[in-house]
């Protein structure tokens, strides 16, 4: 015997059963797509953090904007700047990575339980993520990584150096 007398109960309940399953199978099946060119930039961020006076400096880069705050704890300081990116400035500034290279820099330890201050990339395309925390110590991989450290600071006024 069935639980649900009434015909058009059943008619509706079993309508609305399909409807509910073909709506989530639907959903469960599509995946996010991977963009044409997957090993394309699309954020790249730089922070300097540490020291005996907890000085921090985070640089974050997209295609169209850049955005730098700095400051220190102990003295309670705190500046925020940012700006638009020229697609030009951006294409010259993803330029000097190599994004198939990024799988073989070796980061190292933090240094900043000894009053260090660690430098920490952070480099996205769709398909995957980079971060490396004191990746200088690779010596021989780590050209990039200054070309484009060195292609912010240009980007960043004086007066946030």
């Amino acid at each position: 015997m069935s639980a649900i007398k009434n015909y058009s109960l059943k008619i509706f309940f079993s309508a609305f059963l399909l409807l509910t399953f073909f709506s989530c199978t639907e959903k469960a099946s599509s995946e996010k797509p991977v963009p044409e060119n997957s090993d394309e930039i699309t954020f790249i961020s730089l922070s300097q953090i540490g020291g005996h006076l907890g000085n921090y400096r985070i640089i974050k880069a997209t295609k169209d904007s850049i955005y730098l705050e700095k400051g220190s704890t102990s003295s309670k300081t705190h500046k925020e700047w940012s700006s638009t990116i020229k697609p030009a400035i951006w294409k010259q500034l993803v330029s000097s990575v190599n994004v198939k290279d990024l799988d073989h820099i070796l980061s190292s330890l933090s240094i900043q339980s000894a009053d260090g201050v660690d430098e920490t990339f952070q480099i996205r395309t769709p398909k995957k993520g980079h971060v490396y925390v004191n990746a200088y110590y690779d010596t021989i991989r780590y050209k990039q990584l200054q070309a484009l450290k060195d292609q912010l600071e240009a980007i960043i006024p004086k007066e946030y150096q």
